[in-house]
């Protein structure tokens, strides 16, 4: 790798009914290496437009952000389909971000969701496009913005201890859905 990354903040979303409307709790897991070192939360509206404002005042208000090397996502949309402007957020905090997915999506489906269902949808289907393409990184899937291919590949091995997924995303699963549901559940 050009640099070493070694301090990470991996954010999912928490699960919430269908029916729910309103706000949806999200968890970041600080990581220096291998080593949990805090957990950062906020609220993001179902549905809405506000994932890059939100996630970039939770890592820059922590006492985490002077060290952070990379951002880990959970997908590039959190609480339904409130999308993440990738571009938007490398330049606003000056690391990598790096959207980590167990399987392509279905890019058709989702836009025919957004266009037909969701308000802002065609705003939104820009955003998800401005993301790049999805490439594949081992047994995983990534969107990435400041960050090589190699390096992307590079740290999120490094980062795997116990499943596909890198260790500071499956924390932050399984934080998230434990506070909900008072105990976690499901594959990260």
């Amino acid at each position: 790798m050009s640099r070493r990354i070694s301090h990470i903040i991996a954010f999912d979303d928490a699960p919430f009914d269908r029916s729910h409307r309103g706000d949806v709790l999200v968890v970041g897991t600080v990581f220096a290496g291998k080593r949990l070192d805090g957990v950062l939360s906020g609220k993001l509206r179902r549905d809405g437009a506000n994932a890059t404002r939100v996630i970039d005042g939770i890592v820059r208000r922590s006492r985490f952000f002077p060290q952070i090397h990379a951002v880990l996502l959970q997908g590039i949309t959190f609480a339904g389909f409130n999308v993440v402007d990738l571009p938007t957020l490398n330049a606003a905090l000056g690391v990598p971000i790096i959207v980590v997915l167990r399987r392509p999506p279905d890019f058709d489906s989702i836009r025919r969701a957004l266009l037909a269902h969701v308000r802002g949808g065609a705003r939104k289907w820009r955003l998800i496009e401005a993301a790049g393409p999805v490439e594949a990184v081992g047994p995983l899937f990534v969107q990435r913005a400041g960050i090589t291919l190699a390096d992307a590949t590079s740290l999120l091995q490094g980062l795997r201890q116990h499943s596909l997924v890198p260790e500071p995303l499956r924390v932050a699963h399984l934080i998230a859905g434990g506070v909900i549901r008072g105990q976690s559940s499901g594959r990260a």
